[in-house]
């Protein structure tokens, strides 16, 4: 059987049903290409199911660190079995409202693995046996990425990835993270905090080595203050799973040394899925860093095939992926639509509490460019709200340039701060000054009142310090 569409999707994570949706509300006749997991890796082994046993973790470090500040006593136990299952109904909802969205959009759903066979046909091994074929007049490509593996390992029954960690409802008594990353960190928290053994081993002299060195410093305090062991530096040299144990052998300026554990975590990062879909059939080229290769609007080499989220490796987060598919939807749609511009000003969160927040360029990074730079840092320590909530730790840290005023980056350690970043995202697309930003009042208290003593800082007089 052969159907043909206006637009076909090829893969319906967070990019790709999104692209879908807003193809659908421009009046194309749309379907979507997905053999497993609808709504992505996001929804049913990522982003959401974590940040529900992130909540659990952090309610147990309450109970477990904090419990007399806030007058808890008595004996508390924690079961990260009902934290698993509770962490699997809120992704099985999630998922359930993308096939309603689908429905509501008058979106076909095909369920099963999809390949070009050439530029205008996608053949599909279905799900339920059998083929079909479709042929469109514009393509979308959202395939999403894997994990990828410290080079010379694999992966086994004690060696795993973050899909097979989230998937299980019994935890080890120890683990071996590779990787400090979003992932590495938020594992990591999550595991210490229901009194899993975590050692967390980074290659790059810092944990979350692409935020500011100031928030890398920060959360590794925190970290330590939980009972995780860090190892930057150093090296995974070869891991080893006997069975009973893991074996981790591990080195730093030339010293080796072999780590056991009952888990190591896969976290270093993650590869563009490029590979079994056809690619060169559609005439579609890659970069050479093995990713689609995209302009501004996300059109590949073939004119009508377009491709969004981490498959293109310009930033590999589910809310980037969201919205390249609206902007390839509304230009296949001719829509007036607007490119993202600047990929390291989109907002960037790892969820571990205290939160990690950014955007934009680091303080080195701005000086390195050559931007005549001016900073102001304020510490959650002097904000009511922070105090108020129990957890005081971090800052605000702004970058700003000094000649013109514009926000340059931003990056914040601190209970929630991820819910801060629309405010600075907005303002740097549209060119606020930070004496502009200075004069938008905001609530007392609240956290947002740190962004606001930054902005007074960057013109000379921050109140509160």
């Amino acid at each position: 059987m052969t159907s043909h569409y206006d637009v076909v999707v090829l893969g319906a994570g967070p990019g790709g049903y999104v692209a879908a949706i807003r193809a659908a509300q421009l009046g194309l006749t749309t379907a979507i290409v997905e053999p497993k997991y609808w709504g992505g890796v996001c929804l049913n082994v990522g982003c959401i199911p974590s940040k529900a046993l992130l909540r659990n973790a952090e309610l147990a470090h309450i109970f477990t660190k904090d419990a007399e500040m806030f007058g808890i006593s008595g004996q508390a136990t924690f079961d990260y079995g009902v934290a698993f299952d509770r962490s699997r109904k809120i992704a099985d909802g999630r998922v359930a409202g993308v096939h309603y969205l689908m429905k509501k959009n008058k979106i076909t759903e095909i369920h099963g693995y999809g390949r070009f066979t050439d530029a205008r046909t996608i053949a599909v091994e279905l799900n339920e046996g059998g083929t079909e074929e479709v042929t469109f007049d514009n393509a979308i490509i959202a395939t999403g990425s894997s994990t990828r593996l410290v080079p010379g390992t694999s992966l086994s029954e004690n060696v795993v990835t973050y899909e097979k960690l989230i998937l299980t409802r019994e935890l080890p008594d120890s683990i071996v993270i590779a990787g400090a990353g979003a992932i590495g960190m938020e594992f990591g928290y999550v595991l210490a905090n229901y009194g899993v053994d975590v050692t967390i081993v980074e290659f790059l002299p810092r944990v979350l080595p692409n935020e500011d060195p100031d928030v890398s410093k920060e959360i590794e305090k925190q970290f330590k203050k939980l009972g995780v062991t860090i190892r930057t530096g150093t090296k995974v040299e070869s891991i080893d799973d006997r069975g009973d144990q893991v074996g981790v052998t591990v080195s730093k300026d030339g010293n080796a040394e072999t780590l056991t554990a009952d888990k190591v975590l896969q976290a270093i990062g993650f590869a563009p899925n490029v590979e079994g879909y056809g690619l060169d059939d559609a005439g579609v080229a890659l970069t050479d860093r093995n990713a689609i290769g995209v302009n501004e609007y996300l059109r590949t080499s073939v004119d009508h095939i377009y491709a969004i989220g981490d498959v293109t490796g310009l930033l590999q987060l589910a809310h980037v992926a969201e919205a390249q598919g609206v902007v390839a939807a509304e230009t296949i749609g001719g829509a007036e639509t607007m490119p993202l511009g600047d990929y390291r000003m989109m907002p960037r969160a790892t969820f571990c509490q205290p939160q990690v927040a950014s955007f934009g360029l680091t303080e080195q990074q701005a000086r390195d460019e050559g931007y005549d730079v001016k900073v102001a840092k304020f510490p959650f320590t002097a904000n009511a709200k922070a105090h108020g909530a129990g957890d005081p730790s971090g800052f605000v840290k702004l970058i700003a340039d000094a000649t013109y005023g514009e926000l340059l980056g931003g990056h914040m350690v601190g209970h929630d701060v991820s819910e801060l970043l629309p405010e600075l995202t907005l303002a740097q697309k549209w060119d606020l000054t930070a004496a502009e930003l200075a004069r938008n009042v905001h609530t007392h208290p609240t956290m947002s009142e740190a962004l606001q003593e930054c902005f007074h800082g960057l013109i000379g007089h921050m109140i509160n310090m």
